[in-house]
């Protein structure tokens, strides 16, 4: 798995693309986003600059939608920065082992 896959994956998920437009993160950095809870959101921050590629997953508390890559978050509750391939092979790892604690329901 590699970014282009993780991006194909979540455009598949239905995730909402957000341009950043705050200064939470850099400058032409991509959000995927979904809502999982009221005003709780599952995101997917793509960083992009000349030398790397790299990938923040979080779950995050905003006051409203809108705020997305604007504002930064009232809450975070998970972060995950997927900087090299080691840490891309844990994330795919930890995403099978919740899906198929998810499919055991």
């Amino acid at each position: 798995m590699n970014c282009r896959d993780i991006v194909k994956k979540l455009e598949s998920e239905h995730f909402t693309t957000i341009k950043n437009q705050g200064s939470w993160f850099e400058e032409g950095s991509v959000m995927y986003t979904k809502e999982i809870k009221e005003n709780i959101f599952l995101l997917f921050i793509l960083l992009k600059d000349l030398k790397t590629e790299s990938i923040r997953a979080l779950i995050a508390r905003f006051d409203e939608a809108e705020n997305i890559g604007k504002k930064e978050p009232q809450q975070i509750m998970f972060y995950l920065s997927i900087k090299c391939i080691e840490d891309l092979h844990y994330f795919e790892k930890y995403l099978k082992a919740t899906t198929d604690e998810l499919a055991a329901f």
